[in-house]
């Protein structure tokens, strides 16, 4: 689960920074200024997005004015991306029994199962996607456990990227951890480095994606495990630049974007704390240049569920609620085979 929040000083301009935008700083607060003004957004009081089973919703954009993007971050009604002028909805998921279209491929997505995988109930599918956090903290056994999980599974191909819980797959993480008795950690800190420097090895029954891409059945899949810091968890990175860098590697003409955190304002709501946590910057790639059909990510527990921005479909596939059950059944999507795959 990534707790992380969008602070009140970061969140007040960041709606529509400009990623290619070279004279952007960063002050000594952490806020980038020198921004583009914002749309106003069309969901403030009055106006909410449709709920749609395909297609979109459109965006009744009226207004170029800028706004105060801070309120929209405050409304969980709020249009989720319609800031940007684009067809917003939420998706209906598809039900298990629905026939798969001849010449689709259908996809199985999962996340934040935190080795609590033995009452999940697997649908039928051709590709597994897992988002991450598939442990409570990457203990060797634990992935050992997962992966004697996945071995089990019918699937053509399992697909799996790391989350924030993986912090064994963190080398820089690890190798600041061993150097300190941190107390939030302790069965983690006593690992010694045999044991965990190729643990990302044990996961002998998937694909295993780190900054890397995999083109299977036609389709050009990429995975990434960062997130925007919080509380010191794996896979961690400062708001701004650095997770920027990151985003920057995923190349154009991807099929389907895996990450483990959500972007900014598609399923990435946290009502106890009434603030939306998804990062601008993965916003601005998969929008503004990535432009993927599928991005599906977890981290936010609160955030399960499918929405669309007319182009690329959203999907938050945590599969444990805010309470750490893994109730949340896995999210089945199908797209049409590349041609000549």
């Amino acid at each position: 689960m990534l707790p992380g929040l969008l602070g009140e000083e970061t969140a007040r301009d960041i709606i529509e920074i400009d990623i290619c935008d070279p004279h952007r700083e960063e002050n000594d607060r952490g806020r980038w200024h020198q921004l583009r003004a914002s749309l106003t957004c069309p969901c403030l009081p009055g106006s909410t997005p449709g709920r749609i089973e395909s297609g979109s919703v459109p965006c009744p954009v009226s207004s170029l004015e800028p706004v105060y993007p801070w309120t929209a971050l405050e409304s969980p009604s709020c249009g989720n991306g319609q800031c940007m002028g684009l067809a917003v909805g939420w998706v209906d998921p598809i039900p298990y029994d629905t026939p798969k279209p001849a010449g689709h491929t259908r996809f199985v997505c999962i996340s934040d199962t935190h080795s609590r995988t033995d009452a999940i109930q697997m649908p039928y599918g051709d590709i597994l996607l897992h988002t991450g956090d598939f442990t409570e903290l990457g203990l060797p056994s634990e992935v050992k456990k997962f992966n004697d999980w996945l071995g089990n599974l019918p699937y053509e191909y399992k697909i799996v990227i790391a989350g924030n819980h993986e912090l064994t797959f963190d080398k820089e993480f690890m190798a600041d951890l061993v150097k300190q008795d941190y107390y939030r950690f302790p069965s983690v800190s006593k690992l010694k480095p045999e044991d965990f420097d190729n643990v990302q090895s044990l996961l002998t029954n998937s694909i295993y994606l780190q900054d890397s891409e995999v083109t299977v059945k036609g389709f050009r899949i990429y995975g990434a495990p960062w997130t925007p810091w919080f509380n010191g968890w794996g896979f961690n990175l400062p708001r701004g630049q650095s997770l920027l860098d990151k985003w920057n590697l995923v190349p154009e003409g991807v099929d389907i974007l895996m990450t483990h955190g959500p972007p900014l304002g598609f399923r990435d709501w946290v009502p106890k704390e009434l603030q939306r946590v998804g990062c601008v910057e993965l916003l601005n790639t998969v929008q503004r240049r990535v432009r993927p059909k599928l991005h599906v990510f977890g981290g936010i527990h609160e955030g399960y569920g499918i929405m669309t921005d007319g182009y690329t479909t959203y999907i938050n596939a945590s599969t444990c609620t805010v309470s750490f059950q893994p109730t949340n059944p896995p999210i089945i999507f199908d797209l049409p085979n590349p041609q000549g795959s």
